[in-house]
């Protein structure tokens, strides 16, 4: 693969099925919240339970981590607080490279801007290698409804979130014009679908994507995950 970085070091590993993606969480839930306990205090307590529950009693998961990591997905998914791949899909540790915004949205290629993200998809694709790339959008999104709900010429609320949203913009237009007289709420649950197909199309954009997807060692996957109803689905591109 031409203009990759290419890292010494790294296991060659067996590409699993997409379905692995539909697998129940195999991880404990985390603690219940006590509104009582010191905010720090939680934090530590949620690791001694992690230590106890699964890091003591899954060696043969940790063990190998120590060595570096062959992750076969790389996961975009919303920063929102309940929507945590990890726990809703069971991935386990080694398995997702994973980031995190709002509204889980890709930016096109810039190098000029979003390197953050850039270097991310750089990094899993060539140094990597990992076998997926994953967009998850989700049901009652923030990001998704302040996109909608931004008016042409109108003052930013916020420093940064408005412009990050408008990378969702032609999603919005296609919701628009093919749902005008759809109701809001319903207008934002297709839009969140919508914003992963821009997603998917913007990864396209970073040439190493490209090149994989065009030799059939990368494949490009939507999700959505609905946590009021308690679904999730994909689709591949």
């Amino acid at each position: 693969m031409s203009g990759c970085l290419c890292l010494p070091g790294y296991k060659k590993k067996v590409d699993p099925p997409i379905s692995i993606l539909l697998q129940k969480p195999t991880q404990p839930p985390p603690p219940p919240p006590n509104k009582n306990m010191d905010p720090v205090e939680r934090l530590q307590s949620g690791f001694k339970q992690f230590k106890s529950e699964v890091y003591d009693k899954k060696p043969e998961l940790f063990e190998p981590l120590k060595e570096g990591q062959a992750p076969t997905y790389m996961v975009f998914a919303c920063s929102d607080s309940r929507c945590c791949p990890s726990v809703t899909l069971g991935l386990k540790p080694g398995e997702a490279f994973t980031v995190r915004n709002i509204a889980a949205m890709v930016p096109p290629y810039d190098k000029t801007k979003y390197t953050g993200i850039g270097s991310a998809i750089e990094y899993a694709v060539c140094a990597l290698k990992v076998k997926v790339l994953t967009v998850i959008g989700h049901s009652r999104c923030g990001g998704i409804k302040a996109l909608l709900s931004m008016q042409d010429g109108a003052a930013d609320t916020f420093h940064f979130v408005e412009d990050w949203v408008r990378i969702g913009f032609l999603a919005k237009k296609k919701v628009v014009t093919e749902y005008p007289h759809t109701p809001f709420d319903d207008q934002c649950t297709i839009l969140e679908k919508e914003a992963v197909n821009v997603s998917l199309y913007n990864l396209l954009t970073y040439p190493w994507v490209k090149e994989g997807v065009a030799a059939g060692t990368l494949k490009l996957v939507g999700g959505h995950y609905d946590f009021v109803k308690g679904v999730f689905t994909t689709w591949e591109k």
